[in-house]
């Protein structure tokens, strides 16, 4: 549950991390995705215009409402930071669909659905826009 306060949403994403980490890969990702799901919903608190000047995960969780693309944004950090074993890569994809986070070269996909992570083809989505996690790891340093 998306917490009011900003400490216990921080102690609530540390706990995420650390429980995901041990996790197998599937139940770990879906606990990022339900975890991101619970945020309070708005519109446009990121864009990806401005890509460059996006929050680090800390500014990203002290909001209290996010909109889609910040909470696809919140979930790639999560992912990052987590550093399970079975991940490879990771990317955030503007698509025909949503903005989605695309794990594994796209064999997982999340921010589709809130309870589960999508293991379809990437290739069935039509990416406008996408930011590798490289391009992130200043943020969540």
């Amino acid at each position: 549950m998306w917490s009011e306060s900003y400490a216990n949403r921080l102690q609530a994403w540390n706990l995420l991390r650390d429980r995901c980490r041990d996790l197998p890969l599937d139940p770990a990702l879906i606990a990022i995705n339900q975890w991101w799901h619970t945020a309070p919903v708005t519109v446009r608190t990121v864009i990806w215009e401005h890509h460059t000047d996006w929050p680090d995960p800390w500014r990203l969780l002290a909001q209290d409402r996010l909109c889609d693309l910040a909470r696809a944004l919140g979930m790639l950090y999560t992912v990052m930071m987590t550093e399970h074993f079975e991940i490879v890569d990771c990317q955030l994809a503007q698509t025909d669909h949503d903005n989605l986070v695309l794990v594994n070269q796209g064999k997982y996909i999340l921010n589709w659905h809130p309870d589960q992570i999508v293991n379809i083809p990437s290739q069935a989505q039509q990416v406008h826009r996408s930011l590798n996690s490289a391009e992130f790891v200043h943020h969540t340093r």
